[in-house]
């Protein structure tokens, strides 16, 4: 069984979070709908379906959708396996 981490704790409240970090996550979500829907977009999308690097972002998005409590660790360990 891997050692389970401390909880870090979190200064500010929720809505502390929320107010000082939303418009930021906002334009960066933005940003990779944006680079998504270029892929999409691209003529050669079908020649790198197999490209490790679309396979990463996929499951990356997955964790982000997820409600585990440590999702940056989680995205880095899964890009540290590249």
């Amino acid at each position: 069984m891997p050692p389970t981490q401390p909880k870090l704790p979190n200064p500010l409240t929720a809505r502390q979070v929320l107010d000082t970090y939303f418009l930021e996550t906002r334009c960066k979500l933005i940003e990779i709908a944006a680079n998504l829907d270029r892929l999409d977009r691209a003529r050669d999308l079908a020649d790198i379906r197999s490209d490790h690097r679309l396979t990463f972002l996929a499951e990356a998005l997955q964790i982000l959708a997820s409600p585990a409590p440590n999702r940056a660790e989680l995205i880095e360990r899964l890009y540290s396996k590249e």
